[in-house]
């Protein structure tokens, strides 16, 4: 093997790396299991809140569809529950509590609210870290005047 020196300094280095020197090996995969981890939480928590957030909204239409029932003269019960149901999807609709408030006469105010268990919105993928859905619910109140 031959030195070379450096002008400036007059040290001698190797030309070419020592042979019984190995590169390192495994260092990617290590790198890989230190982070997936915690790239599948962040992508179970991204999954979980888009459920949500698309079921918060379905929430708020129902509410707000069942409000403008409400407010129409002649408005029952059954009816606004049916206009509820027939906006949310079926896995929404267990469980389920809505409340209704009629006024007496026109010019009164009309309150719906709706309550659904976050459970049967989104699979609860977070537990594990502990952020869970149990006892938790999406609530929407609408309030209009009654015609």
């Amino acid at each position: 093997m031959t030195l070379k020196t450096n002008p400036r300094t007059r040290i001698a280095f190797a030309a070419k790396p020592r042979a019984n020197v190995r590169p390192r090996r495994g260092v990617l995969s290590m790198e890989l299991v230190l982070t997936l981890p915690i790239l599948f939480v962040l992508m179970l928590g991204l999954f979980e809140f888009t459920m949500l957030f698309y079921s918060r909204s379905l929430v708020v239409e129902a509410s707000r569809a069942a409000a403008r029932k409400a407010s129409l003269p002649g408005a029952t019960d059954e009816a606004i529950e049916a206009e509820v149901r027939r906006v949310l999807s079926p896995t929404l609709q267990s469980g389920i509590q809505i409340g209704v408030d009629l006024g007496d006469r026109s010019g009164d105010l009309v309150v719906v609210s709706i309550e659904v268990p976050m459970s049967s919105a989104s699979p609860d993928l977070l537990w594990p870290i502990g952020v869970g859905l149990n006892g938790r619910n999406l609530y929407s109140e609408t309030r209009m005047v009654r015609e």
